[in-house]
């Protein structure tokens, strides 16, 4: 099984930039089981739409994650309620909108997925660390020993990040991070079989900070004043990995950063 995702997708440039790239990374490193997308930085840098939703789909996104800014449209949650391939982290209240988890299937294939946050520097929310070792065991008992499983750890902080690596080591196929936007280079198979990278990237405007343009964030950072944050429009960029996991064991085989200057590609 290949799989491809992309790290979060931010404001309208990560959207263009996802749509560029897609096509050429198919050809280039392609076929691929299955496409997943970090959405939750989608609409505006927070949150997603309707309209977002379907235009990933239509670009052949399989199934999309999130994290912490996925409550931020609040005229999304009805659709992330009833919406089966769009994700929010799973150790939130129960009551909140939406599922963490759950098995997506194309071609007869299965992949199951899990959608968990940090809880360093984020909101108190429950462990998910204890929240993991619950839904993978829900997860085999639906999909079988051998079913994939690809966990988005949407975390801050790297060191709680690699420490889920090796938590879930052996038991899930991949545990690729998110949130910091900035795509890390410590790629590896854990020595039970995990694929592991600290955070994906980002797809979206690379010269400015996290995606947005640097002139409207140092306020902020000099004077502590607020400020608006407007998106990056220059080094658009995809940021992501591919994962080959093998059929028989689930577990991971390969893990290849990509990195595509879309600036170039239009």
């Amino acid at each position: 099984m290949r799989i491809l995702f992309s790290g979060d997708v931010a404001w309208n440039t990560g959207r263009k930039a996802l749509a560029t790239a897609l096509p050429v990374i198919k050809r280039e490193h392609g076929p691929f089981d299955f496409i997943l997308v970090n959405c939750e930085n989608a609409a505006h840098g927070k949150g997603m739409t309707d309209r977002i939703f379907d235009e990933f789909i239509s670009l052949g996104v399989d199934a999309m994650t999130s994290g912490n800014h996925i409550w931020d449209k609040p005229a999304f949650l009805p659709l992330l309620d009833s919406e089966t391939r769009v994700f929010r982290p799973a150790n939130y209240p129960a009551s909140c909108p939406g599922r963490g988890h759950g098995i997506i299937e194309r071609k007869g294939k299965r992949l199951g997925i899990l959608n968990i946050e940090g809880q360093v520097f984020l909101p108190p929310i429950d462990s998910p660390f204890l929240c993991a070792d619950r839904i993978i065991e829900e997860l085999r008992a639906e999909g079988g020993d051998r079913l994939p499983i690809f966990v988005d750890f949407h975390a801050e902080a790297t060191s709680e990040k690699q420490a889920m690596g090796y938590y879930l080591d052996g038991r899930v196929s991949a545990v690729v991070g998110t949130h910091t936007h900035v795509q890390t280079a410590d790629e590896r198979i854990f020595p039970k079989g995990t694929a592991y990278i600290s955070d994906a990237g980002m797809t979206g405007g690379h010269m400015g900070i996290l995606g947005v343009k640097y002139e409207s964030v140092m306020p902020k950072f000099i004077d502590s004043l607020p400020c608006k944050f407007e998106a990056s429009e220059d080094g658009a960029a995809f940021n992501g990995v591919i994962i080959d996991v093998d059929d028989d064991t689930g577990l991971a085989v390969g893990i290849e950063r990509v990195q595509v200057d879309t600036e170039n590609l239009t």
